[in-house]
């Protein structure tokens, strides 16, 4: 009897080819250590409320109402909820069609795309049409989304920086695609040359790849840097030359830890810049409840907006939507509650500001205590965190420990990170898995741990790390960037 459908050998090319580093190598030894009783801190993944932070109160009183909507019916009700909540809980329960047990549009509930247009209008200045919002389940499904309708074979290729989150390689990679890098520069506090970009595409085109789309993340995932208005300009003038659709991943918005470069959307840079930019490039925007100081990743939801998108093109996107019947509706209303917050007055406004104020203010100063640590290490260099969630430091490694890690049958970096994860429990993600300049070696690690532990694990970090260096440090032949 010859292969199966699902035999390995006989599986699609293209599953086989996708990599996510994030649940990688790493993370699987990590899983294996936790369950042999070591003490293992997940730093791999933008995960908050698994690392200590608490969800704010009012969207979860909300929900827990519209999950439970005989409570609204007890006369006590008022006595164990605020009345703005019991209010709002009513109001979304208004909007669905049997709760939050039944099926939504394919492209989400209606009354809440337009609470997210409303939102957008809010934040750009600009008007923002519910039509053309889709509500997905978490940001990735939109992305997903979007890159299978952009690519057609393997002669399509997407730009995408360097460092990358690799929710996008592996996505192209699975859709047959090809991804098209454009390199970060580090020395410029993970800033972008639009020169690189034009040698990417003619790199590309001199292969015969059509590039089609362009990536940016904003703020940065692994490199936390802040896009400037200049800068968007720039990248926003070469899309409109080389005619790509630019997809605008901005889920960390709200994690801004500088007043230097705060956060401007993509979309208000376009609408700013006037005809013709402002009428022919296309622009998707992805939005998420996963990340700020939500940090609601479990309950997967998330939106994006399409900007010059033609009408047909829609109607195919929401033919495609619809194959999955409904994005998941819980996950709805909290991004109806993220984009439409307490207000001034309400009664849960005070405690709703003091919970979000105080997340926002320690997640500043971890990126500050994680950054400063990193740079204390021997041989590690590491830029401050502006925005998004992570530290991404350079690690030195010495000659020796790179052909140590040969040896093992180990890349570099992934050598550093397991030896670091045995020693201290800690799990990060190395460079290799985000993309890096050949011979340079990074690690990624959130800023997410509690702030009080923060200390004592970059005390840890910084022990093992200066125990290595010394451990493979060949002083004949090597010296410190």
């Amino acid at each position: 009897m010859g292969l199966k459908a699902l035999d390995y050998e006989s599986l699609n090319e293209n599953v086989k080819n996708v990599q996510y580093a994030v649940r990688g190598e790493l993370y699987l030894r990590a899983s294996e250590l936790q369950k042999e009783g070591k003490k293992i801190i997940f730093t791999n993944v933008g995960n908050p409320h698994a690392l200590g932070q608490k969800p704010l109160s009012f969207p979860r009183q909300v929900v827990a109402l519209c999950q439970a909507p005989f409570l609204l019916d007890d006369p006590n009700v008022g006595m164990l909820f605020p009345a703005d909540a019991i209010a709002r809980a009513k109001h979304y329960l208004t909007m669905t069609s049997g709760g939050l047990g039944a099926y939504s549009d394919s492209r989400g509930v209606p009354g809440v795309r337009k609470e997210v247009a409303e939102f957008i209008e809010r934040r750009d200045g600009y008007p923002s049409d519910p039509e053309l919002i889709f509500l997905t389940d978490g940001a990735s499904k939109g992305v997903m989304q979007i890159l299978n309708c952009i690519i057609r074979g393997e002669g399509d290729g997407v730009l995408v920086p360097v460092p990358q989150y690799p929710l996008y390689s592996a996505t192209i990679s699975l859709f047959g695609g090809c991804l098209v890098p454009y390199y970060l520069e580090e020395g410029a506090n993970w800033g972008l040359d639009v020169n690189d970009l034009r040698q990417s595409v003619a790199q590309a085109r001199s292969k015969g790849i059509t590039v089609r789309a362009m990536v940016i993340i904003n703020p940065g995932n692994p490199t936390g840097q802040c896009l400037s208005e200049a800068n968007l300009r720039e990248i926003l003038r070469f899309c409109f030359q080389e005619n790509l659709v630019l997809l605008g991943d901005e889920v960390y918005q709200q994690n801004i830890y500088q007043d230097e470069r705060p956060f401007i959307s993509a979309r208000k840079v376009l609408m700013d810049m006037g005809p013709p930019l402002s009428k022919e490039v296309q622009l998707v925007s992805f939005h998420t409840v996963s990340k700020g100081y939500w940090g609601e990743c479990g309950q997967r939801g998330g939106y994006f907006e399409m900007t010059n998108i033609p009408p047909r093109t829609v109607d195919e996107i929401y033919k495609i939507s619809s194959i999955s019947l409904s994005p998941n509706v819980p996950a709805q209303i909290f991004m109806g509650l993220m984009v439409n917050p307490p207000k001034p007055g309400d009664i849960s406004y005070d405690q709703f500001v003091r919970e979000s104020k105080g997340i926002l203010e320690s997640l500043r100063r971890r990126a500050r205590i994680m950054t400063d640590g990193f740079n204390s290490c021997r041989n590690v260099v590491c830029n401050f965190t502006e925005g998004a969630m992570y530290s991404f430091p350079q690690i030195c490694l010495p000659p020796k420990a790179i052909e140590a890690a040969k040896k093992a049958g180990k890349v570099p970096d992934v050598f550093y990170c397991l030896k670091l994860l045995e020693a201290t429990g800690i799990s990060t993600v190395p460079g290799s898995g985000f993309g890096q300049k050949e011979g340079v070696f990074h690690l990624r690690t959130t800023i997410l741990p509690a702030e009080e532990d923060m200390p004592a694990i970059m005390t840890s970090f910084k022990k093992f790390n200066d125990e290595f260096m010394e451990q493979y440090q060949d002083y004949r032949s090597y010296s410190r960037m």
